[in-house]
């Protein structure tokens, strides 16, 4: 059994306010790591257990009983319901309800438009980009979409303090509304990622009339082009948004409300599913999904993922995210050593498939396996060693165990993960981890505002790699917690987002994470299946490899309708 998470206060703040690192650590840390990893193979990941991908409880072929209201039961809490500044994947279910996109993706992963009418018209030289936008669409508040609308959401975007989008959206320098309903961004170098960044929060379109209104409280009320207006929220508790008659596909929107319901106990959720008390729940746990494939009256939705989970370490986030980064004066943030021995002494391999049942698949680097941007170096693991990390420790001068904090979500299968890993890493004797569980919502302002040592949490990941990587690597972005800088990183990004050719962006991210894998200031562990559960009096509902839900087209269906014609087509001769 892994032992008991141990706990303790919050140690005094070491970190200096220095804005440069010290020179000559990584250097000296880099030669201790080839010399102890030079003879030791890449760690190969066994392939997961082939698992059907099922993205969607068709509607087609069913009797819609129209109207209705829907509980759906979130894992956790969501964070503000703003598009420009939210982080938090569950915002992201909320607000696919409320407030489309210029772009989304479909089931096979493909960008598609949404608010847009036709993808992005690109000149020669890449520096432009034309997009053409609905013309029959309005926001819930009665205000016009249009181009102008679109130039007002994606300023603010790049401009509002606190916003997680600016870096997700590339080197603009100018954005236009050339008539009613066209947009021309121009761009000081080409930036091929800007599609899939507008089929997620920052394609997300905001009412002008409820930003001049609103300003930075826009999030306690917010007003979108949707399906679903807001309605109310109460903390820690629900999210309740009703059917916007002012949609332009209003004829396609079949309930009458949604509730989303906070229930983090994976337990709970699935009770609740059983009863009938909620009718969709996300991040089923990998210890009930088997029962509940099983069950009568509930269906699984089951996708393979695009993001990952992995260990932050803070190694220069000193004034919160995206501010200069500083020094921390602890062996784990300037020393690389400390954190190569941290990732040798982890077997994600056998951590994974045991506390997971194998559902979930190790991972070493923000690339999956199935996108189009995979490579070698992109699926390379540094190796398990635990004897290794222990001698790269003392090679260093480090005292073992070598203690570490590490923050993690209070839901039950991550703790369980982290009882499993502490177990783990300490049984050489090279590290000692202390747990600390956080509530959700809370961890994710504990990781922007760098007020830890290590945290263990994860991403839901992009179509584009971009996604997963410019703001979580780049010096300066958005979703850079760890504070890690590195000029030649910053080089690679750059050129990976400016490259057209899908073969050469590949490549550069390849080279991204073999530089990553050496620094580690972010060690990458797995990635999620994602887990949805529905009872069978609804149909509609889906799920991408994005990790989103989508309930916008959900409906309840009359279950004695379809069982009589089933039972019709089999009496047939």
């Amino acid at each position: 059994m892994p032992p008991t998470p141990r706990t303790q206060p919050v140690p005094p703040d070491t970190r200096s306010r220095s804005p440069l690192k010290k020179a000559g650590v990584f250097a000296s840390a880099a030669a201790m790591i080839l010399a102890m990893t030079a003879c030791q193979p890449l760690q190969a990941l066994e392939p997961a257990p082939e698992r059907e991908e099922v993205t969607t409880a068709s509607l087609e072929g069913k009797t819609i009983v129209e109207g209705g209201d829907l509980v759906m039961a979130l894992s956790a809490e969501p964070d503000r319901l703003d598009p420009t500044t939210s982080s938090s994947l569950y915002t992201r279910y909320v607000m696919q309800t409320m407030c489309q996109k210029l772009y989304d993706i479909d089931a096979a992963g493909e960008l598609i438009p949404q608010l847009a009418t036709e993808l992005p018209e690109v000149s020669d030289d890449g520096l432009t980009v034309s997009i053409p936008v609905r013309k029959d669409a309005v926001f819930a508040d009665g205000t016009d979409f249009n181009a102008e609308a679109v130039r007002k959401t994606i300023d603010r975007h790049l401009n509002l303090e606190g916003s997680s989008r600016a870096s997700e959206l590339g080197p603009i320098t100018g954005i236009e509304a050339t008539d009613e309903y066209t947009v021309e961004i121009t761009y000081e170098t080409p930036f091929a990622p800007l599609t899939a960044a507008l089929a997620d929060r920052a394609g997300m379109m905001l009412s002008p009339q409820a930003l001049d209104a609103a300003g930075e409280n826009f999030g306690d009320n917010p007003v979108c082009v949707g399906p679903f207006k807001f309605v109310d929220r109460v903390p820690q508790t629900s999210i309740s948004v009703e059917r916007d008659p002012l949609y332009y596909d209003a004829e396609n929107v079949h309930l009458d409300s949604i509730t989303y319901r906070i229930i983090t106990d994976a337990n709970i959720r699935a009770a609740n599913l059983r009863s009938g008390d909620v009718h969709v729940a996300d991040t089923i746990s990998p210890q009930d999904i088997d029962a509940l494939t099983q069950e009568e009256g509930i269906g699984v939705l089951q996708v393979g993922s695009l993001g990952y989970q992995g260990l932050t370490i803070n190694i220069g986030n000193t004034d919160g995210v995206g501010e200069p980064v500083g020094t921390i004066d602890t062996p784990l943030a300037e020393e690389a050593a400390v954190r190569m021995a941290l990732s040798m002494s982890i077997d994600r391999e056998a951590l994974v498939n045991t506390v997971f049942n194998s559902w979930y698949q190790p991972a070493c680097s923000p690339v999956s396996p199935e996108s189009p941007f995979t490579s070698e170096l992109s699926e390379d693991c540094p190796p398990f060693d635990p004897e290794g990390a222990v001698a790269l420790l003392k090679e260093a001068g480090i005292e073992t165990p070598y203690e570490i904090e590490m923050q993690v979500s209070n839901a039950p299968d991550t703790l369980r993960f982290a009882q499993a890993l502490q177990a783990a890493v300490s049984e050489e004797g090279a590290f000692s981890l202390t747990i600390v569980p956080v509530e959700y919502s809370t961890l994710l302002d504990v990781q922007s505002r760098g007020d830890f040592e290590m945290l263990q949490l994860g991403w839901s990941g992009r179509v584009d790699p971009h996604g997963n990587m410019f703001n979580f690597l780049s010096t300066g972005g958005g979703n850079n917690y760890s504070g890690y800088s590195e000029d030649d990183v910053d080089t690679l990004l750059r050129e990976a987002a400016q490259t057209i050719d899908e073969a050469e962006r590949a490549d550069l991210y390849g080279q991204v994470i073999e530089r990553v894998q050496e620094d580690n200031p972010l060690i990458y562990l797995y990635r999620v299946r994602s887990l949805t559960a529905y009872t069978t009096d609804i149909a509609g509902v889906e799920t991408f490899a994005d990790g989103v839900v989508h309930l916008s087209n959900v409906a309840f269906i009359d279950e004695a309708a379809e069982a009589a014609s089933a039972e019709a087509e089999g009496a047939q001769p």
